[in-house]
C-alpha cells in the first residue's frame, strides 16, 4: 500500500488579516485561505474562521497526511504554553490558549512562535539564511524585532523575550520606538523612519524653513516611509539625510549583535530588503568602525528573500520545525 503524501498547515495571525495555508516540507504552497481578522469582533470570530479554514484544507487534501500545524503571531506570547498574551495589534486577545484550542479540534500537533521567530525559521530554511548555522533575522517593518538561529536551532530565551533588539537604546534622545526615545527601533523601523523625518521637518519649520518632503505643518502627519524611500532613491537630499541617519544607526545596532552573537549571516527584511542601496555603504562603514574585526569579517548582511509570501512560509516553518523536534524527542 502506497504511503500518503504528507503536508503541513500554517496559520499567520495578523491584526488586519489572517492566512491559513497548506504546504509541504519543501515549502510548496498547496493552497491558502485568507480572511480579515476584524479585531472589533473579538478573538472568537477569527478563531472560528481559522478552524473553518483548517477543516476546508483537510477536506481538500484528504488524500494527504497532515503532520503538524504551525502558528505565527505577533507577541507577546508563550510558545511553551501556546498562549497569546494581548498583542497590541490584536485587541481582546488576552491569554488565548490558541494551541490547545486548535489541537483539541484537529487532534494534530500544533506549535506557535512570534512572527519574528517564525520569519527567522523561514528565511533560515528556505530564504536568505539557507545554509547558515548562526543567523539573525531582523524584521525592520513597522517595528524592529529579531529571530535568532544559534548553533542550528531557534533560540527563544527563557520566556520568549530573546531577540527584542528594538529595545536597545542607541541615543539618549531621538524618535520613539518600543516606548523608548532613541531606541534601535526608533531609528531602524518603518514607523521610526517616519517619526525621524517628522522630527526633522518640524525642527526646520520652527526655524522658518522647509524640507522637500514637508513644506508646512499640515503635511507633517502625511509623511510616510515609502514616500521618503522613493524620494531618496531619486536623489533627494532631504530624504537621503533621513536614510543616512537610519543607516548609521543600523550599523551601530548591528555591531552590538555581531560582537555578542558572532553570527555568520544577518538577514534583514521589509524596509531594508526593499532598499538595501540606501543603507549598505554607511551601515558597513559603521560596522567596520564599531564591531570586532574578527567578527564582522565572517558575517554577511543580506536582504530577506521571501518577500510578500513570508507570512505563509513563516507559519509553515513553525509547523515543520516543531514537528522535527517532536519526532527527535520520541
Amino acid at each position: 500500500m502506497m504511503a500518503l503524501k504528507e503536508y503541513y498547515i500554517g496559520i499567520d495571525i495578523g491584526g488586519t488579516k489572517c492566512a491559513v495555508s497548506a504546504g509541504t516540507d519543501q515549502m510548496e504552497i498547496l493552497h491558502s485561505v485568507y480572511f480579515a481578522t476584524h479585531t472589533v469582533n473579538g478573538p472568537n470570530y477569527a478563531i472560528t474562521k481559522i478552524l473553518e479554514s483548517i477543516t476546508e484544507l483537510q477536506k481538500k487534501f484528504k488524500e494527504r497526511n497532515l503532520k503538524a500545524i504551525g502558528i505565527s503571531c505577533g507577541g507577546p506570547l508563550n510558545s511553551k504554553t501556546g498562549t497569546i498574551h494581548s498583542p497590541p495589534n490584536l485587541l481582546g486577545w488576552d491569554n488565548i490558549p490558541i494551541v490547545d484550542i486548535i489541537k483539541e479540534k484537529t487532534n494534530t500537533p500544533t506549535f506557535i512562535q512570534n512572527d519574528a521567530n517564525a520569519c527567522a525559521l523561514a528565511e533560515w530554511k528556505f530564504g536568505a539564511g539557507k545554509g547558515s548555522n548562526n543567523m539573525v533575522f531582523l524584521t525592520f517593518g513597522t517595528g524592529l524585532g529579531a529571530g535568532l538561529i544559534l548553533d542550528g536551532k531557534l533560540y527563544t530565551g527563557t520566556n520568549d523575550n530573546a531577540g527584542e533588539v528594538g529595545h536597545i537604546r542607541l541615543e539618549h534622545d531621538g524618535p520613539i520606538g518600543f516606548n523608548k526615545a532613541g531606541s534601535f527601533e526608533g531609528f531602524c523601523s518603518g514607523s521610526g523612519i517616519t517619526k525621524l523625518a517628522q522630527l526633522k521637518a518640524e525642527e526646520e519649520l520652527n526655524k522658518g524653513g522647509k524640507l522637500s518632503y514637508c513644506e508646512s505643518y499640515d503635511e507633517l502627519q502625511a509623511i510616510t516611509t515609502l514616500q521618503l524611500a522613493n524620494l531618496a532613491n531619486a536623489g533627494d537630499k532631504d530624504a537621503l539625510e533621513i536614510f543616512n541617519i537610519s543607516a548609521k544607526k543600523l550599523g551601530i545596532g548591528l555591531s552590538v549583535i555581531i560582537d555578542i552573537l558572532n553570527p555568520e549571516r544577518i538577514v534583514i527584511g521589509s524596509v531594508y530588503a526593499r532598499n538595501p542601496q540606501l543603507f549598505n555603504g554607511l551601515t558597513s562603514e559603521m560596522i567596520e568602525k564599531e564591531a570586532l574585526e574578527g567578527a564582522w569579517n565572517v558575517c554577511k548582511i543580506v536582504p530577506a528573500e521571501l518577500g510578500d509570501k513570508v507570512g505563509d512560509f513563516a507559519s509553515l516553518s513553525v509547523a515543520i520545525d516543531g514537528y522535527s523536534h517532536l519526532t527527535f524527542m520520541q
